[in-house]
């Protein structure tokens, strides 16, 4: 079924055809301090990763993708809330129409200028998609992007490319990164059981929010803005908002490391 952020196929709709969206483990959530509980047993995290894994960047109409290799344990994921390594597939981005919002997750009532999703998957599952059906199957880094004076000069690799993938479809390659770069001074994070933010919404991750954004310009957020949503061939849909409204937390425990 074709799904989107618009009104006519947008987060609302998703339920009709993929009916786990309307599920008891459903991301984003809001972060409120004062539902938090510290966990002083929660470990550091540790990401290893090989830049020669990264493959790809391109552009799917939904989002600005980076794909890794991810056939061995090459780049990795472990500690934290994990019970094992967890391998690295893709990152993809989701950002506003404007600097004031476009992250899904919101920590106390504030909503980023955008989110940075690091996909691993669990490989004790014989391959990605069997690890999408199992509770502890996908892992998922996330850091916000908050628009500041002083850019993290990192993103600029990705950013370089955006020309390349303006349109649906586009893709380029996107050798020799390595997307440690991208993570703030502290380690500090966030984590609980959801979901996919994007259909069918499978209800098998574990979130690992880091507590410290990292800092993009305005300019390099309006490059993100820049890419269409639509093919070569069709007319210019410029892609923002592509984020999912916070979902009910219920009885979900959200717990942070420091």
């Amino acid at each position: 079924y074709p799904w989107g952020y618009d009104g006519d196929n947008g987060p609302d709709q998703w339920h009709k055809n993929y009916p786990i969206a309307k599920g008891r483990h459903q991301s984003p959530i809001e972060i409120n301090n004062k539902e938090v509980h510290y966990d002083p047993s929660l470990l550091p995290w540790f990401a290893s990763y090989d830049p020669g894994a990264a493959k790809t960047i391109l552009n799917n109409g939904k989002t600005c993708r980076v794909v890794f290799d991810d056939s061995f344990d090459r780049s990795v994921l472990r500690g934290g809330p994990l019970p094992g390594v967890y391998r690295l597939r893709q990152l993809h981005f989701h950002w506003g129409s404007s600097d004031d919002h476009g992250s899904e997750h919101v920590v106390n009532g504030v909503r980023y200028a955008g989110e940075l999703h690091l996909l691993h998957w669990n490989p004790n599952y014989s391959n990605y998609l069997d690890a999408v059906r199992r509770t502890d199957g996908i892992a998922v880094l996330a850091i916000f992007l908050q628009v500041g004076k002083t850019p993290k000069p990192e993103m600029k690799r990705i950013l370089e490319e955006i020309n390349a993938i303006k349109t649906k479809g586009k893709a380029a390659p996107f050798p020799n990164f390595d997307p440690s770069i991208l993570f703030p001074k502290s380690h500090d994070y966030w984590t609980y059981h959801g979901s996919f933010t994007t259909p069918p919404c499978e209800e098998c991750i574990t979130w690992i929010i880091l507590r410290e954004p990292i800092t993009v310009s305005s300019d390099q957020m309006a490059k993100l803005r820049s890419l269409s949503k639509n093919a070569e061939n069709e007319p210019n849909l410029p892609l923002v908002d592509n984020w999912r409204p916070t979902q009910p937390r219920y009885f979900r425990m959200v717990s942070a490391s420091f």
